[in-house]
């Protein structure tokens, strides 16, 4: 059975394109930093002179190291949380050595510049300070100063677009992991509850479906983030919190059939325990609905964070999220400057799609009906 299901998503294209979208998200959003060409935490190194760019943008950059260097962290650190920069980024046009000094035209905007400049010693290692001028000059020519390209261009803070597109799919698959555990969890027990037992637990449970029902979703999760606040793992919370209602819908109905099968009536002559029947017996026929609700609550957790952090009240800056990448930039959709707000949205687009894609093929192949 298992196989023939593998075998009939294989031939369905667009569930095989979505499953391979949904599988490049996840392996970006697990190597975020190593992949982002910024990997400073929350990819938030501002350039703000090169605000609002166009995709392909290239500049010069001079690294000016830092007064005071960020303290060093683990590998587990910098792979989770990113790594802080030891520089200051100053875009330039061009460059000169003169008198123990490096003269820099500083880039403002198009053909707006001002001249800076930087003894060598402040721009090099401690090891080199005291070596011939010529080795500080190669050592800066080759190490502190570097073009950047911004292949999907800048925010209006100078952020390159495409870093924080990467490290925000870590929010997207965040919120919807956690959304479908915590909604799938909620949702099995009681509906398993409800559908075996019935009787008074069944009313009781479905008076608590019928007014969760009843109350817009955004409504509920905006109760639940003023209750809990604000912030990364809360609306991870809140959004769980709302989406489990279907979930246990649909598993009572489920388990309603399943408990008047012949195997299941054996099973209680045999005086097997009930919570063994429903965990052991039961909930593992219901496999199939609970894979298309999963992919279902997926796509509509990304799209409720996504939602909320457009509003204000999910994620909060500087950590990036697609959500709050359009916020920030949708007044440009009336420019001729709308990269910074369409390029979240169709990542948006493209992962909800997949998921709702993946979910109706789960559907048709297993057949759920609910």
């Amino acid at each position: 059975m298992k196989n023939k299901a593998i075998n009939q998503l294989i031939k369905r294209p667009l569930a095989v394109i979505s499953i391979g979208i949904i599988v490049v998200t996840a392996l970006v959003s697990l190597f975020a930093y190593i992949l982002a060409p910024d990997n400073t935490p929350y990819s938030n190194n501002m350039i703000v002179e090169l605000g609002a760019k166009p995709p392909g943008f290239s500049r010069q950059l001079l690294l000016v190291p830092k007064a005071q260097k960020p303290a060093l962290q683990s590998l587990f650190t910098n792979w989770a949380s990113g790594t802080p920069s030891d520089y200051i980024y100053i875009p330039i046009n061009g460059y000169s050595f003169r008198n123990q000094h490096l003269y820099i035209k500083h880039y403002i905007d198009d053909e707006v510049e001002d001249e800076l400049s930087y003894p060598l010693t402040q721009l090099l290692p401690q090891e080199l300070k005291q070596s011939t001028e010529s080795t500080q000059q190669t050592y800066i020519k080759e190490h502190a100063i570097l073009k950047r390209t911004f292949y999907l261009g800048t925010d209006r803070y100078g952020r390159d677009i495409l870093s924080r597109l990467v490290t925000g799919s870590r929010v997207s698959l965040s919120v919807g992991f956690v959304a479908v555990i915590l909604s799938l969890t909620i949702g099995i027990i009681l509906g398993s509850v409800a559908g075996y037992f019935g009787g008074k637990i069944d009313s009781a449970v479905m008076w608590l479906i019928n007014i969760l029902w009843s109350i817009p979703t955004l409504l509920l999760v905006f109760a639940i983030t003023l209750t809990i606040g604000k912030g990364f793992w809360e609306i991870f919370i809140a959004i769980g919190l709302t989406m489990w209602v279907g979930a246990a819908r649909l598993i009572r109905g489920q388990v309603m059939v399943l408990r008047e099968m012949e195997y299941i009536t054996a099973a209680k002559a045999l005086g097997i325990n009930d919570l063994r029947i429903i965990f052991r017996h039961i909930l593992p026929n219901t496999a199939g609905p609970i894979m298309v609700i999963a992919a279902g609550n997926f796509a509509a957790a990304i799209l409720t964070e996504a939602g909320l952090s457009f509003l204000g009240i999910g994620v909060q800056p500087p950590q990036p999220s697609w959500g709050l990448m359009i916020k920030e930039h949708y007044n440009f959709l009336l420019t001729n400057k709308p990269f910074p707000a369409l390029i979240p949205g169709i990542a948006i687009m493209l992962l909800v799609y997949s998921f709702n894609i993946l979910g109706n093929a789960l559907r048709d192949i297993l057949d759920v009906k609910g």
